[in-house]
């Protein structure tokens, strides 16, 4: 399986978007079941602007099963909040530490993101160090 970060979803409903097509592209090429966690999905909505037709596709995509949603239960919640601490200088929101408490629960490192700087911008999979998953 592959999570997926809030970039990628922004990018692939919105057309407009100037990752759009290269968000389509890594799409294309990823294999596995996409998850997603509801701290993401809350940023991508808010992104989208809810009555967007952004939002309208991303919903049809979730409910036709072209990406999962895993739910923070209480413990996991708590994990996520510890991550938020140690990492407070660095930039973890609930959606970053949601994902890495994902990658840790099912076992797994690969992110789809899609990151734009002003020197690069680019879609695809990144694989979280091991380091950085302490079970």
């Amino acid at each position: 399986m592959t999570l997926t970060d809030t970039g990628p979803l922004v990018t692939l409903f919105d057309p407009k978007d100037a990752l759009h097509q290269n968000s389509k592209k890594a799409l294309e090429s990823i294999r596995e079941p996409l998850v997603t966690t509801v701290p993401v999905l809350t940023e991508v909505f808010h992104m989208l602007t809810p009555s967007s037709q952004g939002a309208d596709r991303l919903r049809e995509f979730i409910l036709r099963r072209g990406l999962s949603v895993w739910f923070l239960n209480g413990a996991a919640l708590e994990r996520a909040f510890e991550l938020m601490e140690r990492y407070r200088h660095h930039p973890m929101d609930l959606a970053d530490a949601s994902l890495v408490v994902a990658a840790e629960k099912l076992s797994t490192r690969k992110v789809f993101v899609a990151i734009s700087e002003p020197t690069k911008s680019s879609a695809g999979i990144v694989t979280i160090p091991s380091r950085s998953c302490p079970g």
